[in-house]
Formats: C-alpha cells, sequence, structure tokens
C-alpha cells in the first residue's frame, strides 16, 4: 500500500554550535533557492509605521477656534450696531439733511466728520444754554493713508447765519448741529459728510468701558477751578484745582474728561483755549486707538453698544468700522494735528479770536494741498498751523 502524502512537509536538519556568521554577499555564497532570503538581507527589525496622531486634534481646535473668533466678532457687531441705531434716533434730522453727501465708501475716499462736544451734561452748565465745548473736523484720506484732526477754537469770531458776528461755538446753542455744520462748512470750506455729537455728561462712561485711556501730558498742569470734587464750600476754598503731572499715564473717563476740558494751567500762563484743543486732540486719539486695539475686541460682546451712549450721529455701525480700519492703517507720520487760529481781541467788552488768513493755509495743509506747517513762532499762543504725529 503506497504511503499517503502528508499535508505538511518535515525539515531536518542540524545546528551548528555557537553563534550564526552570516556570510557576505563576497564570499560567493547565495541562499538556497526556495529557503527565503539568506542572513546576508537581513536589515534589522522592521519600524512600524507611526501615524501623526496629533494632525486631527491640531486641526479641529484651530477650526473651533476661527468659529468662536467669528461668532464673538458677530456678537461684537450686533451689540455695537445696537448702540448705534439709538445713537442715530438721538440726531436731529434736519442735521442730517445739512451734511454734505459721502462721495463712495469711507474706506477708499476721503471725508470730513464734524466732532462736536456739547457741555450741557457739565455740573457747572446745568440749566444753561448749550454750546459747543469742542469743535473738531476729523479729515481723512484713506488712499495717502492720512488722518487729519483740525481744531477750531470756540471763541473763533465768525459770521453764524441770522445771528450775525459771534462765536463759533454759539452756532450750537442757536441752532443745535445743525447750525454748527453749516456755520463750520462756510468758515472752513470743508464739506462737512457726517456728524457726531458727544454728550460731555456721559463722555467718561465711554472712557471707563475702554478701561481708561494713556495719554502724554506733555507738561505738569495746575488747572483753574472747576467742577470741585468736593462735597463742601470750605473744601472748594480750600482746593487749589487738578494737577497732572508730566508723562505718560492711563486716565479714568472722570480724568480724561477734565484733562479735556482744562481752560488755564497755573503753572503756565501762556496756555490758552488753542492749547485746549491741543488736549481735546489727545484724548480723541486716545479713545480711538482704544476702540481698534485687539483687546477691545474681547470686550466688544460685553461694551459694544456702552461707548455709543453719549453719541448721536448719522454715521452707520458699518462706516464707524470703515473709520476704524482707516484709523488702524494709517502710520504715525500721516497723523497730522492742526488748528485754526488768529489774533486774541477784545470786542464790546467780549474776547474774540479774530482769524487771519494763515487759517487758509491751515485747511490746505489737512487736505494734503500743501506741506503741513507748524505754527509760526511770532504767531504767537493763538497762531495756526499743523504738526505731523500722534
Amino acid at each position: 500500500m503506497a504511503p499517503k502524502d502528508k499535508p505538511y512537509r518535515i525539515y531536518r536538519g542540524g545546528r551548528v554550535k555557537g553563534p550564526i556568521r552570516p556570510e557576505s554577499p563576497s564570499s560567493g555564497r547565495k541562499a538556497e533557492k526556495g529557503n527565503g532570503p539568506g542572513p546576508q538581507d537581513y536589515r534589522g527589525p522592521r519600524r512600524a509605521k507611526t501615524r501623526r496622531r496629533w494632525v486631527r486634534p491640531v486641526a479641529w481646535a484651530l477650526a473651533g477656534v476661527i468659529v468662536l473668533s467669528l461668532v464673538w466678532a458677530v456678537l461684537g457687531y450686533l451689540a455695537f450696531r445696537s448702540g448705534i441705531k439709538e445713537a442715530n434716533g438721538k440726531l436731529d434730522p434736519r442735521a442730517e439733511r445739512a451734511l454734505a453727501p459721502q462721495d463712495g465708501i469711507m474706506l477708499s475716499n476721503t471725508s470730513n466728520i464734524l466732532v462736536l462736544g456739547a457741555d450741557n451734561g457739565s455740573k457747572s452748565r446745568q440749566g444753561s444754554v448749550a454750546r459747543a465745548d469742542s469743535i473738531m473736523i476729523v479729515h481723512t484720506d484713506p488712499d495717502e493713508h492720512r488722518i487729519a484732526l483740525l481744531s477750531i477754537p470756540r471763541d473763533l469770531r465768525v459770521d453764524i447765519a441770522g445771528h450775525g458776528e459771534d462765536k463759533i461755538n454759539a452756532a450750537f446753542a442757536y441752532g443745535g448741529p445743525t447750525l454748527a455744520i453749516r456755520t463750520v462748512q462756510s468758515v472752513t470750506g470743508l464739506p462737512i459728510n457726517h456728524v457726531v455729537v458727544v454728550d460731555f455728561g456721559t463722555f467718561d462712561e465711554v472712557i471707563d468701558a475702554l478701561g481708561g485711556v494713556a495719554i502724554d501730558v506733555p507738561k505738569p498742569i495746575l488747572s483753574n477751578k472747576f467742577e470741585c470734587p468736593y462735597g463742601t464750600e470750605a473744601k472748594c476754598d480750600r482746593w487749589k484745582g487738578w494737577r497732572f503731572k508730566k508723562g505718560e499715564q492711563t486716565m479714568s473717563g472722570k480724568r480724561a474728561l477734565i484733562y479735556a476740558r482744562i481752560r488755564e494751567n497755573q503753572l503756565d500762563p501762556n496756555e490758552s483755549d488753542i492749547t485746549r484743543g491741543e488736549r481735546q486732540q489727545a484724548v480723541v486719539s486716545a479713545m480711538a486707538d482704544e476702540i481698534v486695539s485687539f483687546k477691545e475686541y474681547f470686550k466688544a460682546p460685553f461694551n459694544g453698544d456702552d461707548i455709543t451712549k453719549p453719541l448721536a450721529t448719522d454715521l452707520s455701525a458699518a462706516q464707524i468700522l470703515q473709520l476704524a480700519w482707516v484709523k488702524f492703517r494709517t502710520p504715525s507720520s500721516g497723523t497730522l494735528k492742526c488748528r485754526l487760529g488768529g489774533i486774541a481781541s477784545n470786542l464790546g467788552g467780549v474776547d474774540y479770536i479774530v482769524g487771519t488768513e494763515e487759517n487758509v493755509s491751515v485747511i490746505a495743509m489737512v487736505t494734503g494741498k500743501s506741506a503741513p506747517q507748524p505754527p509760526k513762532p511770532a504767531s504767537g499762543a493763538y497762531g495756526p498751523g499743523c504738526i505731523v504725529g500722534k
């Protein structure tokens, strides 16, 4: 009977005592056919291919951050837009009709924004007719990456339609922002495209909502006495005034408002209403820096509507965001601080600043038609001009 084939093979072989010595390729010996690779083909243990397991979690984390950032930005914008809608409702419709049309979008076209600070909310002005405590034009030129802040002294003698010669800040008292817009357009020759009216009564709340503003005070100040912080007349009599040290400092809303409204510096009698305008420019610039800062982005959903409380304006939320982007892209070398001026005069027992032809040159500096020039030393404390830088 023939033996059955077995389903397996039996391998017999001997083992040589001692370590295995692989044959080198130079020996000429090859592995026997059918017995698999020889010892000379051994290249060590195989390494398992490691998957980059961190890629997927990181990708999901980045996607989550992007989505959260977008949601946060939308929430902040909605809060801000809600506040701006209220500010739009507070502006007299007649003032909006007095404005010159905006040419295109503000991101790529020049615009002139009139900023009026009303003093009807201050303690010292309660019960009196409100006048414009601050008058400033913000001229933006996105193509040239330029922003010019033009301060107009409130004692500047001008012709107010229907009321004759008077101080320019009286236009606001006679006809509100509507007459103020028309008067400023007549004096400067600049078309006013937008207006922002700031109520100084709640102005400090905006700065507090921003967490304060950093302002570089050029020299020590001891102000005249106004809005005494003490509750008794005896303490107010002993009080010498508001003090500000020289150097950069972070101011609360109350301190910044006081700084912007100081008329006289007891430590420097040469200061004037022109110097006061420079301080107001510093506060406005500091606020703009805070509004476009990265940290304000994180607080936007919580205080987006708070920073618009003291405002009455025709600007939409989208337009203000465009202004913020123009401000962000403008370097320090593209920022001008300008002022109108003239000669101090007393007419009929009233102190005025009578404008000179140099004011025409300042307007040309603001619009970029001529190079900026600082006030001439011979022009005194009320000399008009422009300086470059923040």
